[in-house]
Parts: C-alpha cells; sequence; structure tokens
C-alpha cells in the first residue's frame, strides 16, 4: 500500500465548536489525511459555509448528520448534501428500505454520468447495548442487528455503512467486497491503553476490511499533530491491505 492510498483512508474528525477552530485543523492537516467529517454541532452552528472552507483548502468532506426522516426529505437533504460536493453523506438505515432506496434514485438521477456523493448507512448507534435496542422494541442482538441493516442497505442500493471495528468482518461476509465501511473507534498503537480492549489499531481495522478509519483525539491531541498523523499513515502502510 503507498502513502497517498494509506493517507487516503483517514478521515480526520472536526469534533469542535467554532469555525475558527474547523479552519485551524483543515489547514493544519490539509494534504496529510484523507477527508474531514463534518458533524451535527459544527454543521448546525456554521451551515454550509464549513464544507464550503474545506473545499477551499482543497479537502474533502464527510458530512455526518445522519439523515433519518420520510423518504423524500431525506432524498432532498442528501441531495442538497451532494450538491455542497460532500465526498460521503449518511443516514439512518433504522429509516427503512424506501427511505433508502428513493436517496439513491434521486442522487442517481441528479448526478448521472457524473460522480456524487457516496451514501452510507448507519446501523446501530456505537452507545446502543441490547438493553437500549429492547427499550425501542428491537429483540434481536446487536451484531445481529447490524448485519440486518447493512444487507437492507445494500439491497437499496446504499454504497456502504458506518460501523465499529468489530463488526466490519461480518458486515464484509454479508455484503461483499465492494461495500464501503467506514469504522470510527480507531485508536493508534501509539496512543493505546491496557484498558481498551476493544478499540481496534488502524492497522488491525485496514485489515479487518474498513475501507474509511475516522480518527480525532489520537491526532488533535498530540504533542505533534502532523507526526501523529503519519505515525498513523505508517501503521496503515505496514499491514499491506
Amino acid at each position: 500500500m503507498t502513502r497517498d492510498e494509506a493517507r487516503a483512508k483517514i478521515i480526520f474528525a472536526l469534533d469542535v465548536e467554532s469555525f475558527a477552530e474547523a479552519k485551524h485543523w483543515v489547514s493544519v492537516l490539509s494534504g496529510h489525511v484523507g477527508m474531514f467529517k463534518v458533524g451535527k454541532q459544527l454543521f448546525t452552528a456554521n451551515g454550509p459555509d464549513i464544507v464550503r472552507m474545506v473545499e477551499n483548502f482543497g479537502g474533502e468532506v464527510f458530512l455526518d448528520l445522519k439523515y433519518h426522516d420520510i423518504p423524500n426529505t431525506v432524498a432532498m437533504a442528501s441531495l442538497e448534501a451532494a450538491r455542497l460536493g460532500a465526498r460521503l453523506i449518511n443516514l439512518h438505515a433504522l429509516g427503512g428500505y424506501e427511505m433508502m432506496a428513493r436517496t439513491v434514485e434521486v442522487l442517481d438521477r441528479e448526478f448521472a454520468g457524473r460522480e456524487r456523493a457516496k451514501v452510507l448507512a448507519v446501523t446501530i448507534l456505537t452507545s446502543s447495548t441490547e438493553e437500549t435496542l429492547r427499550e425501542v422494541g428491537i429483540e434481536h442482538p446487536v451484531p445481529e442487528m447490524v448485519v440486518r441493516l447493512a444487507m437492507l442497505a445494500r439491497k437499496a442500493g446504499i454504497d456502504g455503512v458506518v460501523a465499529s471495528p468489530r463488526e466490519v468482518p461480518l458486515i464484509r461476509e454479508a455484503c461483499g467486497a465492494d461495500f464501503l465501511v467506514v469504522t470510527p473507534g480507531v485508536r493508534p498503537a501509539f496512543a493505546s491503553t491496557d484498558d481498551q480492549k476493544r478499540v481496534m489499531t488502524p492497522g488491525e481495522a485496514v485489515l479487518a476490511g474498513a475501507d474509511y478509519l475516522v480518527i480525532g483525539r489520537p491526532i488533535s491531541a498530540a504533542a505533534d499533530p502532523l507526526a501523529a498523523a503519519e505515525a498513523i499513515v505508517q501503521e496503515i502502510m505496514a499491514v499491506e491491505g
């Protein structure tokens, strides 16, 4: 795996409160990571300008807004996100087949013959447990629900999913090699501690089948963020994925 291929797998999470903070990190990390994730807080505070700012630095955006609404509302919101130039956008698989299929249909029609944003489905949030699922009437175990929703998303034409590292192999087996998997919960070897048993390193996540790794604090909290980003690139390259 080349350095550029490894770098392209890193999505830096812009989990900051202000436009100024976001601009700082984009200016520092552009060219050193593959993409920047813009979530609900930052987008609600700053709107489309935050996406345009990243693009002005030559960066690409994962617009992490997790749409979940009636099919037409999600489809049209996704269309606007794609028109902004986001590389990745996402929605909740629990919105159902019609919602997901309608979104893909609208995007494919708008971008016929042109590259469009890739649509990811969020299966079960990493904060959810068997107990929280039961509270809303879902009796199946989390891994079973994750695979079930990933397969439904693939059937609807969705490009991939957001999944925790431990679920990546299950999704790969069920949905194939061409289904994108974006993985949060990745912590580099240099940042690991003994009590973090369920967190994968970048190399492990890539070996498990992850296409993209969402990483925030291991880079932003490092004494030298650029050195931290480069160390992650080296970890990924070392697996020869």
